[in-house]
């Protein structure tokens, strides 16, 4: 029998609250339906992609071939690549642009702006976002921060713009560096971020924007985190209980909840280092500090500070950062468990363990960021806490990744493209994840703290395995979006030159840092330790561009998809959960004005006695013996 649906939320059966839009710039541009904001979170993604790609391959190009002269950079930054030959402060410009656009405006807004806010309505049943203008607002505000973090470039690269820049907002904005931004690296560490244009080319107008656009960034971010939490909360359709949600939900929810409390600490931080620059505040400015032949408080340049305190800025900036690290992830870790289960053809094992194991992870975040510190001084006493926090976070992240194997152990999978990338989701969660343990040990982390081995950590677990995650997300739901199916051949040729990409990429740098070499650095050449490993350094830079190629074949399969690839029905991959109810791609208000019914959990799938080897959640008068799609059923 069908169950019934005690606990469930009734949710109004009715028209739109705003109706559909037929003008072309309320209907792509300010639009109030979720599913077009989540394409516009997507697009914007996509673009600075581009933009953090390029920036990277310019790291790596100096890496490898530090006394080339590139004419074209010549001809675009004469400043810092005078001749085409790029100066340090260039690159390090580029290491703080590439990290912090990659950050937070595509690891923290594809997964969560671009698919939560298209799926998530719609996987509960809901006709839109609970405030649809708040909606709108989250999108254009974080568009304006991603403006902003483009302008650096554009002020500290061109000469006459940063001059005319200073001239207009006064000299703390003055640019013209040669630099792409600031110098200080994408955690903008005190106090070098602090005390002005005379920390160095690129800390001006370059780190005002920097600033401006991460504070814009987390407005957009709380309006967004806050929409989120209230529809889910409140507008689950009619038998859609907690525990009958897609694990994709739960991420989506979880993260908004860790973004509601993580960002408005970034943003205060931000707000007082800007006040440290432009007002003379001494908020992670100490006394002394001699920059540059100034001593301050002797020169308008640098005026008198006094008492301030640096690590109190990487206490405020990795209580968000942790978190951010899992804002990032978890939403590929939902997609993941969304689409193994869709493709294995089981229910997600252990569903209500992988739930726990989402909260669990998201607290737990909360309680390790002394663990980006151990070499900021800390008692050792403090070191041994957040190390046995950090070790501690590895248990509810274990539980995932045996539950994801569990699913996959004797399925019979399908082995679409959305599925390779979410096994390659799970394959590099894990390696990066493995060094996780490693360095979140104070007495192992101190010497490797400043090495390769940290980049290759992070890039592996937080940043590719995300992107994986968005890969997986985006050939899986690409049908539902726009009702064509991206083309699998492509999407195959792109899987695997990626995955082995990123592992030729990244594991080669474990063995540079074992080496004991340092990052941050521009070039090597004058230490002659390290003369053994420049072949490994051109082999990880050819690999680079090697992925970076293949990506435009992606794009190019997204944009040529959306006009001739081969018309999706509404069921493509035979799909259990609500998305799957309704066509491709959705009406205004998903559902035709009639929202569905929940009978079933999210992961019916072979279950005895149905017609088929799924049950979709609307499904009535189907037997389900485990009811919720919480424990496997057998073949």
């Amino acid at each position: 029998m069908a169950e019934t649906h005690e606990g469930a939320h009734e949710a109004p059966h009715e028209v739109h609250r705003h109706p559909a839009p037929t003008g072309f710039i309320r209907k792509y541009i300010f639009s109030l339906d979720h599913k077009v904001i989540g394409i516009q979170y997507i697009m914007l993604a996509l673009a600075a992609v581009i933009v953090g790609m390029l920036m990277s391959l310019l790291m790596r190009l100096k890496l490898s071939w530090p006394d080339h002269k590139w004419a074209i950079l010549a001809w675009l930054f004469p400043t810092g690549a005078p001749d085409g030959l790029m100066n340090p402060e260039f690159y390090l410009s580029l290491v703080t642009m590439h990290g912090t656009i990659m950050v937070f405006f595509v690891l923290t807004t594809a997964p969560q702006g671009g698919f939560g806010n298209y799926f998530l309505p719609i996987q509960i049943g809901a006709e839109d976002m609970a405030f649809p203008v708040l909606n709108m607002m989250s999108f254009w505000v974080t568009f304006v921060g991603f403006i902003a973090i483009l302008l650096a470039i554009f002020v500290e690269g061109n000469h006459a713009l940063g001059e005319w820049f200073g001239a207009t907002l006064g000299t703390s904005f003055a640019g013209g560096s040669g630099t792409v931004g600031p110098i200080g690296g994408w955690t903008g560490y005190a106090p070098l971020s602090s005390v002005g244009k005379i920390a160095g080319p690129g800390q001006g107008a370059g780190m005002n924007l920097w600033v401006i656009s991460i504070a814009i960034f987390c407005i957009g971010s709380l309006l967004g985190a806050l929409n989120f939490i209230t529809t889910l909360l409140n507008m689950r359709t009619k038998g859609m209980s907690l525990m009958r949600m897609p694990l994709t939900c739960w991420a989506w929810f979880t993260t908004a909840v860790l973004a509601l409390l993580s960002f408005p600490v970034l943003l205060g931080g931000g707000i007082l280092l800007l006040l440290d620059r432009i007002a003379a505040t001494s908020f992670f400015t100490p006394a002394g500090l001699y920059f540059t032949g100034v001593l301050s408080g002797t020169s308008p340049n640098f005026p008198l500070h006094t008492g301030g305190s640096p690590i109190l800025w990487q206490h405020l900036f990795w209580f968000f950062g942790h978190p951010e690290v899992y804002i990032a992830i978890l939403p590929g870790m939902g997609a993941t468990s969304h689409i193994l289960a869709t493709f294995a053809r089981k229910p997600v094992f252990g569903y209500r363990a992988m739930v726990f194991a989402i909260f669990a992870i998201g607290l737990l975040g909360f309680f390790v960021w002394g663990h980006h510190m151990f070499i900021s001084g800390m008692s050792p006493y403090s070191a041994i806490a957040f190390s046995i926090l950090t070790l501690s976070i590895g248990v509810p992240s274990a539980v995932k990744t045996f539950n994801w194997i569990g699913t996959l152990w004797g399925a019979r999978i399908r082995f679409t493209t959305a599925m390779l990338f979410a096994i390659g989701f799970v394959s590099l969660f894990v390696a990066g994840g493995i060094t996780g343990l490693i360095l979140g040990q104070s007495s192992l982390d101190l010497p490797m703290h400043d090495t390769y081995i940290v980049p290759a950590h992070f890039h592996l677990v937080m940043g590719v395995a995300s992107i994986f995650g968005m890969f997986a997300a985006t050939y899986f739901w690409f049908p539902k979006m726009f009702g064509r199916l991206m083309n699998e051949r492509i999407g195959r040729i792109h899987f695997w030159v990626t995955f082995l990409g990123v592992y030729a990429i990244f594991m080669p740098m474990h063995v540079m840092g074992l080496q004991g070499m340092p990052r941050r650095y521009s070039q090597f050449t004058e230490y002659h330790f390290l003369d053994t490993l420049h072949p490994l350094v051109i082999f990880v830079s050819v690999s680079a561009i090697i992925t970076i190629a293949v990506q435009f074949l992606f794009y190019f399969n997204v944009f040529w998809s959306m006009f001739k690839g081969e018309k999706a029905g509404e069921n493509p991959w035979e799909a259990t959960t609500l998305e799957w109810n309704t066509t491709s791609p959705p009406p205004h208000d998903n559902f035709a004005g009639v929202l569905p019914t929940v009978y079933h959990g999210p992961y019916e799938f072979a279950v005895p006695g149905a017609p088929r080897d799924y049950v979709m959640q609307s499904e009535v008068d189907v037997e389900v013996p485990s009811g919720d799609g919480h424990n496997g059923h057998k073949h």
